[in-house]
């Protein structure tokens, strides 16, 4: 089962849902800020993506730029990020598309297509 994250009065979200809808590609919808995923799903996220971590950070949001995380994330370690993420859905790129094989942060409709 295809599932995805996602905040409710993101835009991002919206369209990719919209898209979904549209393609009739059944998914769970699992909101980020009520229900984000844990430092271990994180893990296995990321390495299923085989992305950077930093890829999976809402560089937009509103909270990464109070925490000041563009100075903060380059000295990071990996398990620094990963608590970080996982302590504030709000932190988590999304939408996130999680499938069978592929995980993808953010919405880019050609990467959705491929993956779906």
């Amino acid at each position: 089962m295809t599932k995805v994250y996602c905040y409710s009065r993101c835009t991002t979200c919206k369209k990719a849902l919209k898209w979904l809808d549209e393609n009739k590609i059944d998914y769970k919808l699992i909101d980020i800020k009520e229900d984000h995923p844990d430092e271990e799903t994180l893990r296995q996220l990321h390495k299923k993506s085989g992305l950077p971590l930093k890829k999976f950070f809402n560089t937009s949001g509103l909270l990464y730029r109070e925490m000041e995380l563009s100075k903060k994330l380059p000295d990071m370690s990996e398990d620094e990020m990963f608590k970080l993420l996982a302590s504030d859905g709000m932190l988590v790129k999304r939408p996130l598309l999680i499938t069978d094989n592929k995980v993808l942060p953010g919405f880019k409709e050609a990467d959705w297509k491929d993956a779906l």
